[in-house]
């Protein structure tokens, strides 16, 4: 061979080499990146090129992979009862991707997750049809219906959680929307999706989850924790030293409370919160100090930017460095302090469990009939409070229910605990207030449910019992379900 024929060759053999190289690179190394890359629609199609796995609300699916047999999709999701479901489910669209569980489970219910790798290959090999794996959820549907038609045409959201383990029972968001009518790509359901955007109402939003609101007096709980934790009060009934009105410090602002007749001059814990009273839980968060009620919130799960259920809830907030007059605020729900309704579902939670919080989880059980991947396992978030002070805060909250403004709760044959609270927004505090209720049940038979209610603008009077008129009744209702009453 000439030594220009050589050079050649070996020119050849080089681009050969590195067209190997790269091409096994792309498909090794880069090929998970590719794939996932958000401009490749290869992906996009291969998802609905199949049945998608359901998920089970209550040992029924939920969800429906309709067979349309289109030019680059064959198939499209659907849902049962959407609306109710929506804040659990999210959505699954040929156009605008997918949220929620349909999104954070899109691995097994596609049957792309490599743990269902061997199903896979047998089903493969044995000639079955491709097929996506479930994701079996917590909620029970009962509760979830019971908020749901109990929220109705309200605005607000209501979270239902077993207190012993953490699972989500119920996780409901009104106004809500069917995720049916946008999951495909055609000219309606981008019509379907533009209305749902630009409706000011919000449907999309995830109350539940992702939307704060100023705790009112549900916050007092937190406040009466704090209290017995540091040993600024030791029992329920101990007398505070309160005047009526309150004057904020630093301020000439007097706080005053939502009636006059109220016996909150020098009440004791148990009446102040009987009665809501926000002079003597105002006080008593000024002489505690931020510090000292931002720690207790925190060990409730208050700025915490990592609360997965798996999806990643909005961090309820209490701040820093409140002056005084804002702290005494602060400790009644008001000022700078949000919370989710996840969060105050939590708070109630601890309470009923002797202080322990466990991690709240929407997921149960992850896979397919007969190969099952994932299983919970149930752990503790943080021990809010002691055992010792969520005795003295059930008392309490059992006292608001018998006495108080919680009495729209009861349930015969049951101990039901709850806190009304009233929340003002707006500027000027010029918006309807949001209504509150925040409880916990204990059944004869040992079960146990918490469960947190907001109805948005429910009030057209900012008075402290629109909180057990109008969100204590929901809260009933899902307890009952919960239950079996």
């Amino acid at each position: 061979m000439n030594k220009p024929i050589r050079r050649v060759s070996i020119f050849c053999l080089v681009l050969i080499l590195a067209l190997m190289l790269r091409v096994n690179w792309v498909q090794g190394v880069e090929a998970s990146a590719w794939a996932n890359n958000p401009h490749n629609d290869r992906t996009k199609y291969d998802r609905y090129a199949s049945p998608r796995g359901n998920i089970i609300v209550g040992g029924q699916a939920v969800t429906k992979s309709d067979f349309v047999n289109g030019l680059r999709y064959k198939y499209k999701r659907s849902w049962v009862d959407g609306p109710m479901y929506a804040p659990v489910t999210g959505w699954s669209s040929q156009a605008y991707d997918s949220t929620q569980l349909e999104k954070l489970e899109d691995g097994i219910l596609s049957g792309t997750d490599s743990r269902l790798f061997f199903r896979n290959t047998l089903d493969m090999l044995t000639g079955k049809p491709k097929q996506g794996g479930d994701v079996v959820t917590t909620i029970d549907p009962k509760v979830q219906k019971a908020g749901f038609e109990g929220l109705g045409d309200k605005k607000g959201a209501a979270v239902a959680i077993d207190p012993k383990t953490g699972a989500i029972l119920g996780l409901v968001s009104t106004p809500s929307y069917d995720p049916s009518t946008f999951a495909g790509g055609s000219d309606d359901d981008a019509k379907a999706k533009a209305a749902l955007d630009a409706d000011p109402n919000k449907p999309l939003l995830n109350r539940a989850l992702r939307e704060t609101y100023p705790p009112g007096s549900t916050f007092k709980l937190i406040t009466a924790a704090t209290a017995f934790e540091t040993g600024k009060y030791q029992n329920p009934t101990d007398v505070t030293d309160t005047p009526n009105p309150y004057v904020l410090p630093g301020t000439s602002t007097p706080l005053i409370n939502a009636s006059s007749t109220e016996p909150c001059l020098n009440a004791s814990i148990q009446t102040a919160m009987d009665y809501s009273c926000n002079t003597v839980f105002g006080k008593m968060g000024a002489e505690l100090g931020g510090d000292k009620l931002r720690a207790q919130a925190e060990k409730f799960g208050f700025n915490n930017d990592q609360v997965d259920v798996p999806i990643r809830a909005t961090a309820s907030y209490y701040p820093k460095d409140s002056k005084p007059d804002g702290t005494a605020m602060d400790a009644i729900g008001q000022h700078d302090t949000r919370a989710t309704p996840l969060q105050m579902a939590m708070v109630a939670a601890a309470i009923a469990n002797n202080g322990s919080l466990m991690q709240p989880y929407l997921v149960a059980q992850e896979g397919s009939a007969g190969n099952v991947i994932s299983t919970h396992t149930e752990h503790q978030m943080s021990q809010a409070v002691s055992p010792a002070t969520a005795q003295k805060l059930q008392q309490l909250m059992e006292s608001v229910v018998q006495n108080g403004t919680g009495k729209n709760a009861k349930i015969p044959g049951v101990t039901v605990g709850g806190k009304t609270g009233t929340a003002q927004h707006g500027q000027d505090n010029s918006g309807l207030p949001f209504a509150w209720f925040v409880s916990y049940a204990k059944g004869q038979d040992g079960k146990q449910v918490a469960v947190a209610v907001v109805v948005e603008d429910g009030s057209s009077e900012a008075q402290q019992i629109s909180g057990g008129s109008l969100a204590a009744p929901i809260a009933k209702a899902m307890m009952q379900a919960a239950l079996g009453k």
